[in-house]
């Protein structure tokens, strides 16, 4: 088998209803560069497993106790054979037959050598686009739209050293690392200096951070997009905004919402907000109105996620039982 340039990375569980599509868009690429398709498993129970076994070069099952958004990806990434690492969730659907060689574009015109040099900081990976999937709810939809990951103009992500990441407000940090690993490309000799930390979640963003600091640059290519949204439940959403929250604090200092006064307006404000959404979106009123407890409900866990995760930063103990996000 040649050698591939690029390994693509999934991590799945469950993934039957959505990976059909994202497979077949991954074999439909105009690509001039050889590809390997890697998958890790955990514990998946609806035919994700024996699907994966027919179409990924490698297959790695893991218990489902066993999974974390970092180490398991470590664990995927030194099953990989490539220079180039994609990581691609598995509702994550390329948009186009030409995403991965623009997600790739970046790093493949890149030199490394200039960097060990004392030239040009080398980029350390790149990551695409996200828009919202036709059936998003209008508070999904409106919420997906403000994060950098939709912005439909490219950008080069650079930290000169760490003086420069302190003199930043906590939300500069944040802008300044954001990466993301629903669809990114990094390179792998990078990754062997500075594996994904454990963590719960947001081990993309520590990561960045961690890249930053050491010297490396990271690119947004916006041209590479994925179809990509979530319909999750309030309770899903409180606790994994909870996990997130509780990493920004960690590893940025930041707080969106710092006090309990803070969060009764921000839920007021949401509640309101919310609702102009949902009920001046598209469709039948009857369906909009159906959306309102649901975005209601959004409108409490999604601030208090916030609230309680940065609480729970600075109080050095948990506030909400998590598992499973």
């Amino acid at each position: 088998m040649t050698t591939p340039l690029v390994s693509l990375l999934l991590l799945t569980r469950n993934g039957a209803a959505t990976l059909p599509r994202v497979l077949a868009s991954i074999r439909s690429q105009t690509v001039t560069f050889p590809i390997e398709i890697v998958a890790v498993d955990s514990g998946s129970s609806d035919g994700t497993v024996e699907l994966l076994r027919g179409q990924a070069d490698r297959l790695i099952e893991i218990h489902e106790s066993a999974f974390n958004h970092a180490t398991t990806r470590n664990v995927g990434v030194e099953a990989c054979k490539a220079p180039l690492v994609v990581f691609l969730v598995q509702d994550a659907e390329p948009e186009s037959a030409n995403w991965l060689a623009r997600l790739a574009a970046p790093l493949l015109a890149d030199d490394p050598a200039r960097h060990a040099a004392g030239g040009a900081r080398a980029l350390a990976g790149t990551y695409a686009r996200q828009i919202p999937r036709s059936d998003a709810s209008a508070v999904v939809r409106a919420y997906l739209l403000r994060y950098p990951a939709t912005d439909s103009i490219p950008r080069r992500q650079s930290i000169a050293d760490q003086a420069a990441f302190d003199a930043l407000s906590p939300a500069e940090r944040l802008a300044a690392c954001t990466f993301d690993n629903v669809c990114s490309c990094i390179r792998r000799e990078v990754w062997e200096r500075h594996p994904f930390r454990r963590t719960p979640i947001a081990e993309d963003l520590a990561w960045a951070k961690d890249v930053m600091l050491a010297g490396f640059d990271l690119a947004y290519v916006p041209e590479a997009a994925v179809l990509h949204s979530h319909e999750r439940p309030a309770g899903y959403e409180l606790r994994r905004t909870y996990l997130v929250h509780q990493q920004l604090r960690r590893l940025f200092g930041l707080a969106t919402i710092p006090s309990a006064a803070h969060l009764a307006r921000a839920v007021a404000v949401s509640a309101i907000t919310h609702t102009r959404w949902t009920m001046g979106g598209p469709g039948a009123a009857t369906a909009r109105l159906a959306a309102l407890p649901r975005a209601l409900a959004l409108a409490v866990a999604m601030p208090l996620g916030q609230y309680l995760g940065a609480r729970s930063a600075d109080r050095g103990r948990e506030l909400l039982r998590v598992r499973g996000v």
